[in-house]
């Protein structure tokens, strides 16, 4: 069994910054992809950022320039920094990981989310 931990949500101001985590523990032989989603209330689930065990990141363009991705492969961790936050970056983020859980099994997982607030 995987799970993601998620951590870093909040409230914060119009142009802050936050910086989301997202821990994979448990049987992990090897991660393919791991990036960050979010859902605004009354809005379908969408990507933010990915990113390869190559480190081949990919961003929604709504986010471009102001969010980076990275991992750290050693610790199954991804984190998300997010800077110039505006309201509509309000949400529930959620980590997903494409795992390979044995040689032959790949599964992919999601965490149970963090909310992120922008507001004044």
């Amino acid at each position: 069994q995987v799970q993601l931990v998620e951590s870093g949500g909040g409230l914060v101001q119009p142009g802050g910054s936050l910086r989301l985590s997202c821990a994979a523990s448990g049987s992990i032989f090897s991660t393919v992809v791991m990036g960050w989603y979010r859902q605004a209330p009354g809005k379908q689930r969408e990507l933010v950022a990915t990113i390869t065990n190559d480190n081949t990141t990919n961003y929604a363009d709504s986010v471009k320039g102001r969010c980076t991705i990275s991992r750290d492969n050693a610790k199954n961790t991804v984190f998300l920094q997010m800077n110039s936050l505006r309201p509509e970056d309000t949400a529930v983020y959620y980590c997903n990981a494409d795992l390979w859980v044995t040689i032959s099994r790949r599964v992919f997982y999601w965490g149970r989310g963090t909310q992120v607030t922008v507001s004044s």
